[in-house]
């Protein structure tokens, strides 16, 4: 069944114009009038829904049943990945929502070679939560993942959380999956570098503000590699995958 995200109140028994991004991708599909859909708004459980009519630019539906149902992780955790080149975070982003990560923090590191000012910073985000409710909508999750704004690697570090952060860096002397095997599911904060890493100025600040330096192994993986296999491992470990 189609699932779509609606960013308003729903209900039982509600008439509704579905927003236009989603009208236009029931148009795209040819979905007919009587069609069975879900639709969620993020603040849990999902609704089946029914195209009611369907005009040029409008779709219309009607909200039949309520499931409480939920696909979320019992621990939350955070991927704090660093501005990798190109459009590589669309990629990191999507994955990430479907590995169950309930935030996505980008940084802007010293090594970034992508450099954002306030308004390519601004167009970017409204990118990135496309691709968050799109990965959403895909991956059956009924939460919206939170996305923070770009922040400077130093000041986020510097920034008070009850969360662990995990530093994952070559540097590591312990690894990512011993850790996971000898501590409880816990919230908790992933920090990725950049395609040249962290510098160790930049590693040394974060461990001296609570992070834990832990490594993925002997092999050296890529920024865009390196927070999606430690999700994977981590879910493996504690048991949700």
């Amino acid at each position: 069944m189609p699932r779509f995200y609606v960013s308003t109140p729903l209900e039982i028994g509600q008439q509704l114009a579905l927003p236009e991004q989603v009208a236009h991708h029931v148009q795209v599909l040819r979905l007919p009038a009587g069609t069975p859909i879900t639709l969620f708004n993020g603040e849990g459980g999902e609704y089946t829904a029914t195209i009611s009519s369907i005009e040029k630019k409008r779709v219309n539906a009607e909200i039949k049943t309520f499931s409480p149902r939920e696909v979320e992780l019992p621990y939350a955790i955070t991927l704090a990945q660093a501005l990798p080149e190109s459009s590589k975070l669309d990629w990191i982003i999507e994955k990430a929502v479907e590995l169950g990560a309930a935030a996505i923090q980008p940084l802007a590191a010293q090594r970034c070679v992508v450099r954002l000012n306030s308004e390519r910073a601004e167009k970017k985000q409204s990118h990135w939560q496309a691709v968050i409710v799109a990965a959403a909508e895909q991956s059956g999750r009924n939460r919206m993942p939170n996305l923070a704004a770009l922040t400077p690697f130093n000041d986020w570090v510097r920034q008070q959380d009850l969360h662990k952060r995990i530093l994952l860096s070559p540097r590591g002397e312990q690894s990512l999956s011993d850790w996971a095997r000898h501590h409880p599911p816990q919230a908790l904060a992933l920090l990725i570098g950049p395609e040249g890493g962290f510098t160790e100025a930049e590693e040394d600040t974060a461990c001296a503000h609570g992070a834990l330096m832990l490594s993925m192994g002997p092999r050296i993986l890529r920024t865009e590699t390196a927070g999606l296999a430690a999700l994977a491992a981590i879910n493996a470990i504690w048991g949700e995958m």
